[in-house]
């Protein structure tokens, strides 16, 4: 799927040839907000019979700089108005997400740093563990908000790229910080409804300075028609090979190649880490932590090694899949999480010692830079954070176990 201005950018490797048909007015008008798919059937193709219309006058004639030539099917972007105004008497937003303030469950959320914790209709805590010693662990945290204020309206915002609506709960009287003379930090938890989510912390921003947003995909506001997600259409453009032309053009099957030759697992053997400890992740078959010594040299520990049914077994019950959010059956994904167990035994438990690898879509200027970090929330468990442009290129394949289809 691509947006509107991703969609102009394919289009910048094409020359327009011929103006579109009359009824279209000139060259199509592209926004952000529009999702765009396009996609290159054979001769023997016929325009479907769901979703937006399309008409056999309602096209453009594209020509590659290696001359090569398409027509281009593109739908109208006319839509229906939907009925929102059918009558609604079952509880209100706060009503329904009542049995998770009263039960005081928390949701979390692990950054590179810090770990953000949710404890709904009682706080918002950012905190950072760091093990001082074999018995004694440092902490430092601050509240970003106490109080509880709930909102009565129904707004909404742009979420992962789809206008939502969300239900609000203002948490205020956090931890003084000193960047705003003293003033209480503060926190906007936005609830959004996903029917198969458990609560999930989507992501936390600071908006300004010491006031925060934090976005809580959950199922109980659902029951509510004003809060349902609402997905926007993705609008297919059907670009068909003249005589003479390839099914898709050249440059773009090239560059398919290549990136498929940049994703082919592992992602390198990488490797970070400062203090005594570094890391090692290879992705699809193990985790290693080890340190070099010049005299004793290289002292290795599995962390954990990759088993595809055995990550398969931990999904099913820890991962939500909340984490995408799906418009049209394609998914939106900014981050999975993966299963690695039977380690090196831990000396401490008599257990083996296993590991969950987030693998998050981060975007930097340079577009093979890796960042690895690890955490240890339980002895001889672990996390292991790793985030890449190349990730960001293969999260939407991920299916309804994170599974990543990636060429071997």
């Amino acid at each position: 799927m691509m947006t509107g201005l991703l969609l102009a950018f394919l289009w910048g490797l094409l020359e327009v040839c011929s103006g579109v048909s009359a009824n279209r007015g000139g060259y199509p008008s592209f926004t952000d907000e529009i999702p765009f798919k396009i996609t290159w059937p054979g001769a023997e193709f016929t325009l479907p019979t769901s979703g937006a219309p399309y008409s056999e006058e309602d096209f453009v004639i594209m020509t590659t700089t290696e001359k090569e030539k398409y027509k281009c099917l593109l739908p109208s972007l006319t839509t229906g108005e939907e009925d929102d105004d059918k009558e609604y008497g079952g509880p209100e937003p706060g009503e329904l997400l009542e049995p998770l303030f009263k039960r005081s469950s928390c949701s979390y959320r692990i950054e590179s740093y810090w770990t953000y914790e949710v404890c709904h209709g009682k706080h918002v805590r950012q905190y950072h563990e760091e093990k001082e010693t074999s018995q004694k662990i440092s902490v430092q945290e601050y509240f970003l908000g106490n109080m509880v204020q709930k909102s009565h309206s129904v707004p909404t915002k742009n979420i992962e790229g789809q206008l939502t609506p969300y239900f609000s709960v203002e948490m205020g009287n956090g931890t003084p910080c000193l960047l705003k003379q003293n003033y209480p930090r503060s926190t906007s938890v936005l609830y959004v409804c996903h029917p198969e989510a458990k609560h999930e912390i989507l992501s936390v921003a600071e908006v300004t300075t010491c006031e925060y947003e934090v976005v809580v995909l959950t199922p109980l506001l659902c029951a509510h028609p004003k809060y349902r997600f609402k997905s926007s259409p993705v609008n297919a453009i059907f670009c068909q090979a003249l005589a003479g032309s390839p099914l898709r053009p050249q440059r773009l099957a090239q560059l398919d190649k290549e990136q498929e030759e940049q994703l082919k697992p592992p992602f390198g053997a990488t490797s970070e880490g400062v203090g005594w400890w570094k890391y090692e992740f290879c992705y699809g078959r193990h985790v290693h932590q080890y340190h070099e010594d010049k005299e004793q040299g290289k002292n290795t520990v599995v962390v954990g090694n990759w088993n595809a049914e055995e990550h398969i077994d931990w999904a099913k019950k820890n991962v939500a899949r909340s984490y995408q959010l799906r418009d049209d059956g394609v998914q939106k994904v900014k981050l999975v999480s993966h299963f690695y167990g039977h380690g090196d035994v831990c000396d401490l438990t008599g257990k083996p010692r296993q590991v969950i690898v987030k693998l998050k879509c981060k975007e930097s200027e340079s577009p093979h830079a890796v960042t690895v970090y690890m955490l240890e929330p339980q002895t001889c468990q672990y996390i292991l954070g790793v985030e890449s442009p190349v990730i960001c290129r293969i999260l939407d394949t991920a299916d309804e176990f994170g599974l990543l289809s990636i060429s071997s």
